[in-house]
Parts: C-alpha cells; sequence; structure tokens
C-alpha cells in the first residue's frame, strides 16, 4: 500500500511514519523549519513546504503530488490539518475519519477508533474512507537508520491575508513530551497548594499538569499544562494523578499512559478504576513521605 502523511508540525509525522512503514510506502509532506524533526522515521521521501502555510496554498502543493495515488491519506490534526484534510476529502470525494487515536489496515479497508460523546466512549469504525486525521502523539515514534531524501516546494500565495497573529502564552514545558507526569486536580484545594506538590516533580525528574478545573477554571496552571479531552493528549512512562477526581474527559487526555498512580482521599472516585496503584488518603500527606522515600 502506499500512504501520504502531513503534519504542519514535523513530530506530529513521526509516530504515524512508525506505524505505517510497515503497512506500506510512505511519503511525509511537512513545513519549512521541521524537516529535520521527521527525517529519519523511515519515509520514502520528505516533502518540505516553505511559505507562508495557509489552508489554500497548502492543498494546492498536495495535490500536485497526486493524491489519487496514495491508498491512504493521513493528516495530524491541528488546526491546518484538519482544515487540508475537509478540502482533500471533497476533492476525492471520500469519506473523512476525524481525530482518531488508533486503527488498523486491511487492504482499502480502514479500522479506526475515536472518543465518542464528549470521551464518555470509544466509537470503533470500520470504512473505505481515504482520509484521515490522527491525534497528536498517538502513537509511538521509533527511529531507523537512514535519513529521507528531501524535496523543497514554494508555496503560492495564499488568497487569505492574515490580519493579526497572537500567541498564547506557552510558558513551561511541552507536557507531551514528558516522560513522567505529575498532574493534580481541584482537590488540591488552592493555587498555593502546588508549592507542596513541587517537592514530588523534582524529586521524580518530571514535570507539572492539571486538569481542566485547575487549569481552565481557576488557571492555577497555564492553560499549556492541561490534560484532558480539551487539553493535551500525553502518554508518559509515569503518570501520578492527585486529587483528580478521574472523570471521563481527563481519562481521555492520559488513557495511553504506561504507570498510573493515583492518590485520592475520596476512596469511590473514578480514577482508581483506571489506575495501575491507588492510594486512598489526604495528598498532603502522601506526598512527603513520598518525597522522603524517594530522597
Amino acid at each position: 500500500m502506499k500512504f501520504l502523511v502531513f503534519s504542519e508540525d514535523g513530530n506530529g509525522a513521526t509516530g504515524l511514519v512508525t506505524k505505517l512503514r510497515e503497512s506500506g510506502e510512505v511519503d511525509s509532506i511537512t513545513l519549512g523549519g521541521e524537516e529535520s524533526k521527521c527525517i529519519n522515521y523511515g519515509s520514502k521521501t520528505v516533502t518540505v513546504l516553505k511559505g507562508r502555510a495557509m489552508g489554500d496554498n497548502s492543498l494546492k502543493a498536495i495535490q500536485a503530488m497526486n493524491p489519487e495515488s496514495y491508498d491512504k491519506i493521513f493528516i495530524s490534526s491541528s488546526p491546518l490539518g484538519r482544515d487540508i484534510a475537509g478540502m482533500i476529502a471533497a476533492t476525492l470525494k471520500s469519506l473523512v475519519i476525524t481525530e482518531v487515536f488508533d486503527f488498523t489496515l486491511e487492504n482499502e479497508i480502514i479500522r479506526t477508533k475515536r472518543f465518542f460523546y464528549g470521551g464518555k466512549t470509544i466509537l470503533e469504525e470500520e470504512s473505505r474512507a481515504k482520509v484521515i486525521t490522527t491525534q497528536p502523539g498517538a502513537f509511538e515514534a521509533k527511529k531507523v537508520d537512514s535519513s529521507s531524501p528531501l524535496n523543497f516546494v514554494e508555496l503560492e500565495e495564499s488568497k487569505i491575508s492574515l490580519e493579526e497573529e497572537v500567541e498564547k502564552d506557552r510558558s513551561g514545558t511541552d507536557i507531551e513530551s514528558a516522560s513522567i507526569l505529575i498532574s493534580v486536580g481541584r482537590g488540591i484545594g488552592k493555587k498555593e497548594a502546588l508549592d507542596q506538590v513541587k517537592p514530588l516533580v523534582e524529586a521524580v525528574h518530571g514535570e507539572l499538569s492539571g486538569s481542566r478545573p485547575v487549569c481552565l477554571d481557576y488557571k492555577w496552571l497555564s492553560e499549556e499544562r492541561q490534560v484532558g479531552l480539551s487539553g493535551k493528549k500525553v502518554k508518559p512512562k509515569v503518570y501520578i494523578a492527585l486529587g483528580i477526581s478521574g472523570q471521563i474527559q481527563h481519562i481521555a487526555g492520559m488513557r495511553g499512559s504506561k504507570i498510573v498512580i493515583a492518590v485520592n482521599k475520596d476512596k469511590e472516585a473514578p480514577i482508581f478504576q483506571e489506575c495501575d496503584y491507588g492510594i486512598v488518603g489526604d495528598l498532603f500527606q502522601v506526598v512527603p513521605k513520598l518525597v522522603s522515600s524517594l530522597k
């Protein structure tokens, strides 16, 4: 089979290409400046779009690559990616399956999994869809020994004019790449309580994240540190949930974690149905003991 992968962030292509390269030949497309992130993952070629990438001019560049010749087109879900996916699907008269976090292939049939009803359940579908958008970070990336050849394409001038661009506050770290995450929920009670959690973060050499109430409602942490259906999807080696009840919207963002450890004083909290290790207790008593033991 023959696949085309598009990701405006080079990192978004790595896991997809890793998963697809065993099933066929993969060509990748990314934006200028991102090519170094994705050249060592097994793509036959990496096409780099140079210039200001918008939906219309990016679509023209992809159309020039004869998308009809590919069995499936996978696009990493992002504002630009979702824009392009809809237009490509329309031109190919194809179904588009969005926000997929897992899939299997059998000739033209693709079996996909994605969250449904606000993350309350998983929808499994079987279709002949040619265009699929995937959640960033959903697939594990593994490098190969060789580097992919690069093709550079200058984008045409877009018919869309950008009047103003306002950057989000991206202070802090990229929690999606962290191997150990300490995540806090409204159970910590107040912003000042974060100071009592940070020694654990330092002891495990991890990063701090939070639930939607902590990041969006109370703003105790920045939006960039939110884990959940409306935040970041993370897959760390270890995920430690402190004072998080475990509502499905949060679970949807961290379900791929390798090991989950939960601390909550409510023994009926749903998080205990999702964790590998659970401690029923006051986090402000448990955390200092964990830090002491780790030291």
